[in-house]
């Protein structure tokens, strides 16, 4: 679908722009359906986490070609909404312009999980499917107040 004068624009920012924020934006574009134009970046990015693909791809969503941003490359560009998925980022948050509505969603850092690959792609996915639960939550309601 392309950009329409109504198409809302959404920034999801996280620390590293590596798992929470490449996560959601895949997600809120899928499930958006085309009605946002839905970006993320990070206060201190590194890269894609490749667990994080990994998990993604299980649903169909392909995270490989993305690069972690950070934030500064959007700081000139008006946003609906900033949604911020950890408790640095929302901190380190700068004021965007435009009416940019600040949201924050704390979820924990998956990448910080330990164990072998089964115990830390397990972390990945209950954080990818709590990010999704908190999308859809969060897109019934814009949708109920239009």
């Amino acid at each position: 679908m392309g950009k329409s004068a109504t198409t809302e624009r959404v920034l999801i920012l996280c620390t590293g722009n590596s798992a929470r924020s490449q996560m959601a934006e895949g997600l809120l574009r899928d499930l958006a359906d085309g009605r946002f134009e839905v970006f993320s970046a990070g206060t201190r990015p590194t890269v894609v986490n490749p667990l994080a693909i990994q998990v993604m791809a299980e649903r169909g969503l392909d995270l490989s070609r993305n690069r972690s941003k950070h934030m500064n490359e959007f700081l000139s560009q008006p946003f609906d909404y900033v949604i911020t998925v950890c408790d640095d980022a929302a901190e380190a948050c700068p004021v965007f312009p435009g009416r940019a509505e600040r949201i924050h969603w704390s979820f924990p850092d998956p990448a910080a999980a330990q164990g072998d690959e089964a115990a830390r792609l397990a972390v990945f996915r209950e954080t990818r499917d709590a990010i999704e639960a908190r999308l859809r939550a969060w897109l019934a309601n814009v949708a109920a107040q239009q």
